[in-house]
């Protein structure tokens, strides 16, 4: 089977658009020693020798303007044409960019509809043009693929689609994620100056991350435990707005004195490994979450979770963590208090995170992506391979 690929994002390693196609192809390749994979990427920019060498892989580099209207032409003219030329049984756009015309069948990945669920991530004109284009898109795909059962949820439910053509395929994490600890991890967040006891906090700081309540949650406990302190990694926002709160302001906004707090900014993938595995616990009160690959990189270093239970977030913690309401600050501070002083607690859910995480693999992943390309190239021998067990939708393929 031939499958052409939306590279787009195949050089944007820190994005994880980026990072999901790159682990996908890794791993088909691995998984289908019959599976050929061609994909369009713009300009090369970042090599990655262990999977580009592989034959059954064709990286096809192609120029394109870095504009909103050279990505758009890219998407829903250039590489449905280019799949087409190399005689692709299948076109995969890995993240949710449909075109809306293609001579082949498509498989989008929409990790999420965020713009149509939650109403201050719609933006500007352009945003608000893209999201209806993708949108109408999105039905005349023959699957639509998504990383949990709560974004498949939020897609039957604001796009035109049939509960058949919609596939819930959860994500893994990179094979360094492990509760080993490694010899550098100590001096890593010596680097960072971090304390010795300490919870972590990883991600974003948009609105729906909610770290507002994580800070009030976190002043109850510093009032008891000042030794302890909560790390925040991530790229702080360049400026204060109500969708990219400033989170220095809302620590203080908290009444958490100087020190309670240690913003580290942007880390390096060697020192997330060492905060994760040095933290008692990751608290992760985002409300809403397409998948929350922070706390699955959590669990799968063994380090217990207090987060919300909204969205995905319950999929992927499952019992390897504390979940509680996204404003419930009385009650995340009291989940971090007893991971604090409970050792038996504290002990049996790392062992529950350990068993979790083991339930999320790249190869899991491959084998129900490359099963999903199956039934969308070869319907009708699919069909009589289960009976009649599966039903895909209409072939909605449309000559140009």
């Amino acid at each position: 089977m031939r499958v052409a690929l939306n590279g787009w994002f195949w050089n944007h390693l820190a994005t994880g658009s980026g990072q999901y196609l790159r682990r996908l192809v890794a791993a088909l390749i691995a998984d289908d020693p019959t599976l050929q994979l061609h994909v369009f990427t713009p300009t090369l920019q970042e090599s990655d020798p262990g999977i580009e060498s592989n034959p059954r892989l064709k990286l096809i580099s192609r120029a394109a303007p870095r504009t909103h209207l050279g990505k758009v032409r890219w998407e829903q003219i250039l590489v449905p044409r280019w799949s087409a030329q190399v005689g692709a049984d299948l076109l995969h756009v890995p993240y949710w960019a449909p075109p809306l015309h293609s001579s082949i069948p498509v498989v989008v990945t929409a990790h999420d509809i965020i713009p149509l669920v939650l109403k201050p991530y719609r933006g500007g004109w352009r945003v608000r043009a893209y999201t209806a284009l993708v949108s109408a898109g999105t039905p005349r795909a023959q699957l639509v693929l998504t990383d949990s059962e709560a974004s498949r949820d939020d897609i039957l439910k604001h796009l035109h689609v049939v509960p058949n053509q919609v596939r819930a395929i959860p994500l893994a994490v990179d094979q360094a994620y492990v509760p080993t600890p490694s010899p550098e991890d100590a001096r890593l967040r010596g680097a960072l100056k971090v304390a010795s006891r300490y919870f972590l906090y990883l991600g974003g700081f948009d609105v729906r991350k909610n770290v507002a309540t994580l800070f009030d949650a976190f002043s109850i406990v510093h009032q008891t435990y000042p030794d302890v302190s909560l790390v925040v990694a991530g790229r702080l926002p360049a400026s204060d707005t109500d969708f990219h709160p400033d989170p220095r302001r809302l620590a203080q906004a908290a009444r958490l004195p100087d020190g309670a707090v240690r913003f580290v900014g942007f880390v390096s993938e060697a020192q997330k490994l060492a905060l994760y595995r040095g933290a008692r616990a990751f608290v992760f009160p985002s409300s809403y979450e397409g998948f929350g690959y922070p706390a699955l990189e959590a669990i799968a270093c063994g380090v217990p979770v207090v987060a919300s239970d909204a969205s995905s977030l319950p999929e992927v913690v499952g019992d390897a963590g504390v979940l509680l309401q996204p404003q419930d600050i009385s009650g995340i501070a009291g989940a971090l208090i007893q991971l604090l002083i409970d050792e038996p607690f504290h002990a049996g859910l790392v062992r529950r995170a350990r068993i979790q995480s083991q339930r999320f693999s790249w190869q899991q992943t491959a084998k129900e992506t490359r099963d999903a390309y199956r039934d969308v190239a070869f319907p009708l021998t699919q069909a009589k391979s289960t009976s009649g067990s599966k039903s895909m939708p209409p072939n909605n393929k449309i000559e140009v």
